[in-house]
């Protein structure tokens, strides 16, 4: 063993050393606090598994007090249960400002300040005094602090979505115009509401687009990429798309061949073939007026 391998081994075990000392030493608990004598941190939520959860519990009369303001100033942009409103506001359960503050030392700023961030709708000023933003801080986290995981809803009763609230006359036109150049009512989705009784899985199932049966008997479920790739010389080569960049393709031949390709600009021409391709860019043009009427038209088809 050299002279320098063997000053840099034991460097590591003298820093590992150290390291195993201060951790069994340093104090257990939330952020930057120490454990309470007895039990730990006196946290409201015993199964806290980020800083939002570790903390110890707000006053309850504080809480009750911002929840008031936060139904009157916040909730139309938030939301009742602060995952985004009818306004578009951000949801507060995954927002790091909000998980990050402590006593509104954060969220108390974009209060009086308001806020524009791109793509979202102007958050105007408002005038709150600094005891009323540390009242809705603590309201906002003793919300954080109910949940399951982080941007998870609160606990409670499983709510119930009612899905069957379109027009199926309406979602025939809308499939007629729209779908019937790859699926038909008779053809791969006959009896597509038998199959998926459940209304909300069957919305699921055509908008990912994977309700159809596929057009050939024995058609796999799994829609399957290809692609074509012509060389120089003019010679095709299709096969199952393994993988795809700016500078290489990769597939597999009905031989079972892998064969692969660089790729410089268009050459050489690569044309992938995606039966979902559709379905991804109709996804930019749904209405939710769209989907539900074309789901209550798909339940009729039993």
């Amino acid at each position: 063993m050299t002279l320098t391998f063997r000053r840099a081994a034991i460097a590591c075990l003298l820093v590992g050393g150290i390291a195993a000392a201060v951790a069994a030493q340093a104090p257990q608990g939330g952020r930057g606090g120490a454990a309470a004598q007895g039990g730990g941190r006196q946290g409201g939520n015993p199964q806290a598994t980020f800083p939002a959860q570790q903390r110890p519990p707000g006053d309850p009369a504080l809480i009750q007090r911002g929840q008031g303001l936060y139904g009157v100033q916040c909730r139309a942009c938030h939301g009742v249960d602060l995952r985004g409103g009818d306004i578009g506001g951000p949801n507060l359960l995954r927002s790091q400002l909000a998980l990050n503050d402590l006593e509104g030392e954060l969220i108390g700023p974009v209060i009086t300040g308001g806020r524009q961030t791109p793509g979202m709708p102007a958050m105007p000023p408002i005038q709150m005094p600094p005891d009323d933003v540390k009242a809705v801080a603590a309201y906002i986290h003793s919300v954080q602090a109910t949940m399951r995981g982080q941007g998870s809803p609160p606990p409670g009763a499983a709510v119930e979505l009612k899905v069957l609230v379109g027009d199926a006359a309406a979602g025939q036109a809308y499939f007629k115009t729209n779908c019937s150049s790859c699926h038909s009512p008779t053809g791969d989705l006959a009896g597509i509401g038998g199959r998926t009784p459940d209304p909300t899985n069957l919305q699921n199932l055509w908008v990912g687009g994977g309700a159809g049966r596929g057009r050939a008997a024995g058609a796999s479920p799994r829609r399957q990429v290809t692609v074509t790739v012509t060389l120089a010389n003019g010679q095709k080569i299709d096969g199952k798309l393994d993988r795809i960049d700016d500078f290489l393709v990769i597939l597999t031949t009905a031989d079972g061949s892998q064969r692969s390709f660089s790729r410089t600009g268009e050459v050489p021409i690569v044309e992938v073939h995606d039966p979902l391709d559709g379905h991804r860019r109709m996804l930019a043009t749904y209405t939710d007026r769209d989907i539900h009427n074309v789901t209550a038209y798909l339940v009729t088809l039993k």
